[in-house]
């Protein structure tokens, strides 16, 4: 009976804190417990501090109800419309099925009058703290921002335990500009009996944009005949990585090209990333095949990389990978802001689609599909079915686009996409 009376008087207790957004221990620099009804509100409360003069741990924990949404916030006044911020803080978190979706900080845009300026961003971008997260972010203020309300939330978490730590908002400088020249060949080869050849011609008439990075065709050496897929295939590196490579490291530019690859008894759809000295600097096996792809003796890849490179990071597609929206999205998560997709075929929707749902860069090579140039808003910049024709086009990978409703995507799917439903629990039976 005392047991069930604390317990009472403990949610009254919360309920009331929330009416007021209040914590029921609040602790020092304006922080205050939050959540849209008291029905979601988990448990709120403050560690002590790390040393003498710094501010206290906020903590964070589910109250047994998968429903709760909340934690803490505070409203950061003095802020410049059009000036940029740097976002930090530290997190560490136990008893959540998705750290990235369950754990947020939120940037909510005020004007002078309190009501809501521009979209809210999310910080999303994480590095290992020892043993802490830290999650940062650098955004501008929209126009008419006055103010931003900092959230710190706990999401859907009936058992997670989140405590936060070192929470700071501070004036930074613009992003740097990263201007990439983006070029793709669109080239149809006809019964060439030296396709290898024949790619590198237009690499080197391509070279004349001075492009930082190519994308070529699919299985390259396949294209124009009717000969098996197993005819084709060979090692990588291999004789043809070498010879573009060759052709890379003359003109210190990245490629990447479709071949098909021989390792032990497998063969596979691969593409290679060949580095601006000549060097296969990656390779990733088409994960979504054809059916007759695989009655041609082909093995799905199993993974979706992402490469480092002097200008950004990038992820590359085959084909039939745009059929389907996973590929694209795995790219996404891990960082990925330019898409290759050699291809045979497909169509233009799906490509525009895969750009403008994951807010990057695409850049297709197709046959007998668009060979394209695609903005993170879904944006053709450039698009042929021309049989021999190339094009670079330059564009900023350090802008920011943003869509007057949604905001900026780019930070805002990381922390909203649910990959658990693809594969959703059994239902008993």
């Amino acid at each position: 009976m005392r047991a069930a009376t604390l317990a009472l008087a403990s949610l009254l207790a919360v309920s009331a804190a929330v009416a007021a957004d209040l914590s029921p221990a609040a602790p020092a620099g304006g922080w205050s417990a939050f959540a849209g009804r008291a029905e979601l509100m988990p448990r709120c409360d403050s560690g002590a501090p790390r040393s003498p003069g710094s501010a206290p741990v906020l903590r964070i924990e589910g109250a047994g109800s998968p429903i709760e949404y909340g934690g803490w916030t505070r409203t950061q006044a003095g802020i410049t419309p059009g000036r940029w911020y740097d976002f930090s803080a530290d997190y560490r978190v136990a008893g959540v099925n998705d750290e990235r979706r369950q754990v947020i900080a939120r940037l909510d845009w005020r004007d002078a009058k309190g009501e809501r300026a521009g979209q809210p961003d999310y910080p999303w971008e994480t590095a290992p703290d020892g043993q802490w997260t830290r999650l940062t972010l650098r955004a501008p203020a929209p126009e008419g921002a006055a103010s931003v309300r900092i959230e710190l939330i706990l999401a859907w978490a009936p058992e997670g335990r989140l405590s936060w730590r070192d929470i700071s908002l501070s004036a930074s400088t613009p992003p740097p500009d990263r201007w990439v020249r983006l070029g793709t060949v669109s080239f149809h080869p006809k019964a060439n009996a030296d396709n290898v050849g024949a790619f590198i011609a237009r690499l080197d008439r391509i070279a004349a944009e001075k492009p930082d990075i190519v994308c070529l065709g699919e299985e390259i050496r396949l294209e124009g005949g009717t000969a098996p897929y197993l005819s084709a295939a060979e090692p990588i590196p291999g004789p043809s990585t070498r010879r573009i490579g060759e052709a890379a490291k003359r003109h210190h530019m990245y490629v990447v090209v479709g071949l098909t690859e021989r390792d032990g008894a497998a063969a596979y759809n691969t593409c290679v990333l060949i580095d601006r000295s000549g060097h296969v600097a990656g390779k990733y096996r088409k994960v979504y095949l054809p059916r007759e792809e695989i009655e041609g003796g082909l093995t799905p890849g199993s993974s979706c990389p992402v490469f480092d490179t002097d200008f950004g990071r990038i992820g590359i597609m085959v084909c039939w990978d745009a059929e389907y929206p996973e590929p694209a999205r795995a790219l996404a998560l891990r960082g990925a802001e330019v898409i290759l997709v050699p291809a045979a075929g497909g169509y233009m929707t799906l490509l525009k689609a895969r750009a403008l749902e994951n807010h990057l860069f695409v850049v297709s090579s197709g046959y007998d599909v668009e060979s394209a140039i695609i903005n993170p808003l879904g944006d053709v910049l450039f698009s042929t079915m021309d049989p021999d024709m190339t094009k670079v086009i330059p564009v900023n990978l350090g802008a920011r686009l943003t869509d007057p409703w949604l905001g900026d995507m780019r930070d805002r799917f990381h922390k909203e996409i649910r990959p658990e439903l693809y594969a959703p629990t059994p239902e008993p039976r």
